[in-house]
């Protein structure tokens, strides 16, 4: 399957009936990180999970498309980033493919910088600066 670059966040929901309509809840942590704003439009795309899967595919491929995606990035890779906000302890966060996050301590909002990546997570990476870049660069 193909990922568009354009992905702002990527989280696994239920689909609730409230009686009139359908909804999808959105974690609030997508929202206060900055990368979706209330009463704005998105397109939004729906993926099956193992057990809701079409039973003609096979087990194999039912049970690779279970399992999350590895990380985008890796330890000891360097890369040059916008930091886009700031966390809850003031650490600067950028998104990476597929929206993974990347926190990058000692960084401004809206700052560009080479990072070297430190650790990884299933869910999140730690980076260090190297370099701060300026947008003339």
């Amino acid at each position: 399957m193909e990922i568009s670059e354009q992905l702002h966040c990527l989280f696994t929901s239920t689909v609730e009936d409230d009686g009139e309509s359908y909804t999808v809840e959105i974690p609030t942590q997508e929202v206060q990180l900055g990368y979706l704003q209330e009463n704005e439009t998105y397109r939004v795309a729906l993926l099956p999970t193992s057990s809701s899967e079409t039973s003609n595919e096979s087990d194999a491929q039912s049970a690779d498309e279970s399992e999350p995606p590895a990380p985008p990035v890796k330890e000891g890779e360097q890369r040059t980033v916008e930091i886009e906000s700031l966390g809850d302890q003031g650490d600067g966060l950028t998104r990476v493919e597929r929206g993974f996050v990347v926190i990058v301590p000692d960084t401004e909002r809206g700052e560009r910088v080479t990072v070297e990546i430190t650790e990884v997570k299933e869910t999140v990476a730690f980076a260090e600066v190297l370099k701060r870049v300026s947008y003339y660069e």
